[in-house]
């Protein structure tokens, strides 16, 4: 164990940096915070660089971290705030490599996010994925950075789950077609299916669109069908990853 209580200290100073997505991307490392998303990382076998606790935190995980991190750091209260994004820290932050998924061939359910922009938006749907029992979730060109601290906590530790990889859409959606998916769209639109009416086969993704915008035309002209979700009260749509956990919960098998 090491113990630092200066929030000057220059390491410190560098680790708060990965709050940054540039600094991220720069390192290959992002923050964790909370003892639980800690232990989904060790659990997934994911490279752990270091682990940070404040007196607390260390009298509650003193034998989890004797066995798994005996080389951890002991800061005070004022540096895991400087090192967390949330105003009250959980006790516990580590400093986590990232990993890339790599898919050489692409089966079963699969989620695709277009310019989705709202980080809780995203965890959440990717936290919602894992629980369906997807495949993997592809995060389109303009949709949040998947380590925003933000998305973090909403995905709770799901994407140690399942794959999640970055690709362009409308080669994806062509690439996809090829291996005989069919690709559902969303849409508020009179052309669009309610998704209770349509077939699904084993390998098939739903594309999600922006909070606002919805999906790109350029991607509903090229999708297999375009779904709805009939809305009977007043409101005039629903949250994206609320319709994405409908969706996702109906057309999987």
């Amino acid at each position: 164990m090491k113990e630092i209580q200066s929030n000057k200290n220059p390491f410190i100073k560098e680790i708060k940096k990965l709050q940054q997505k540039k600094y991220r991307q720069q390192t290959n490392s992002y923050i964790l915070e909370g003892f639980h998303l800690v232990q989904e990382a060790f659990n997934a076998g994911v490279e752990i660089q270091e682990v940070f606790v404040n007196p607390r935190g260390q009298k509650e995980w003193a034998a989890w971290l004797a066995e798994r991190f005996p080389e951890y750091y002991l800061v005070s209260d004022e540096i895991l705030k400087m090192l967390a994004d949330q105003p009250t820290p959980q006790g516990m932050a580590a400093v986590v490599s990232m990993t890339e998924d790599t898919i050489e061939q692409f089966t079963g359910a699969w989620l695709l996010l277009d310019q989705v922009q709202d980080p809780g938006n995203v965890g959440t749907m990717i936290r919602t994925a894992d629980a369906a029992g997807f495949s993997g979730v592809v995060l389109g060109e303009g949709t949040v950075d998947l380590y925003n601290p933000k998305t973090l906590r909403s995905m709770q530790g799901s994407h140690f789950h399942l794959a999640v990889v970055s690709r362009k859409l409308p080669e994806l959606i062509s690439e996809l077609q090829s291996q005989k998916f069919t690709v559902f769209g969303t849409a508020l639109d009179k052309n669009a299916k309610n998704y209770q009416t349509v077939d699904v086969q084993a390998d098939f993704a739903l594309v999600m669109g922006n909070e606002g915008q919805g999906m790109r035309p350029d991607l509903l002209a090229m999708t297999d069908a375009n779904l709805y979700i009939p809305i009977k009260g007043q409101a005039e749509s629903l949250n994206v990853a609320v319709a994405a956990g409908i969706l996702m919960f109906k057309l999987i098998k």
